[in-house]
This record gives structure tokens, sequence and C-alpha cells, in this order.
């Protein structure tokens, strides 16, 4: 194979329509946009949500509940996803960030009882739900809240 020999795929490239190029064109004269009004002018056409002046979907809809700026945004990890780790490892978020449990931990990481958990681990984080303490001190391991 050359370089001369190279092609698009059939159907991969599609020439860009002309508007305005006359009559036989199909989208001649007045370029698809029909005859006057805000539709057909340069820069015409209504902002995103605009009703012709009657009030907005979005202005008509009941507002209900309310969102927490202050909520501390926790990342969730499953007791079983600890079984990994060597016996009497210390766990921490940047431990578990290391290991590519967690991503990001914005606030922290909070341990759930899903799962099973065979080794003793210390594990430090800022919330456990009392299921998984409960699997981890049954291990032999230990939960610091911190």
């Amino acid at each position: 194979m050359r370089l001369h020999e190279l092609h698009p795929a059939p159907g991969s490239r599609i020439k860009a329509t002309r508007v305005g190029r006359g009559i036989g064109s199909g989208l001649g004269k007045t370029s698809g946009r029909g005859h006057k009004g805000q539709k057909a002018r340069s820069g015409g056409g209504v902002r995103r949500g605009f009703e012709g002046g009657q009030m907005p979907l979005s202005r008509r809809l009941p507002k209900r509940g309310f969102t927490n700026k202050f909520a501390r945004q926790l990342t969730a990890i499953n007791v079983g996803e600890l079984e990994r780790f060597e016996p009497d490892t210390v766990v921490t978020p940047e431990v578990l960030a290391r290991a590519g449990l967690v991503k990001q931990a914005r606030h922290g990481v909070k341990i759930l009882g899903d799962g099973e958990l065979t080794k003793p681990l210390t594990v430090r984080v800022q919330a456990a739900s009392r299921q998984a303490i409960a699997k981890i001190e049954a291990a032999g391991g230990k939960v610091e809240v911190m």
C-alpha cells in the first residue's frame, strides 16, 4: 500500500452543504431560512428555554428540596475490598488511593459493611458503618474514626 492509494472509508466523509448558491441547489435565495421573521435574520433566534413570552416551563414548575452546601462528600468503600491488604496493615485514605480503591476522597472515606474480612487491619477513616466496624473487629482489627 502506498500513500497515493489511501482513501477514506465510503460514506465517512460528507461534503458540507453550501447554502445560498442558486435555486438549483435547493437551498438558494433564502438559504433554507424561509421569508423574514426573527429566525431569518443574522444573529436571530431566541435563547434556550424561551417560549415566546409565556412563562417558561423551568419557572412554572414548583421548586422542591434543598441542597446542603456544607454536606461532607464521603467516598464509600466496602469491607470486602480491604481483603487485598496484608494482615496488620494500617489502612488510611492515602493507602486506599495508592491501591487504586479511591480516586479522590474530597472529605474522606466511609467504610460500609458489604463483603467479608478475614485479616486483622487497623482502619483509620473519617466514618464507618456499625456493620463494617463489627466485621473489622470480628477479624481481629480495629477502626479509628478520624
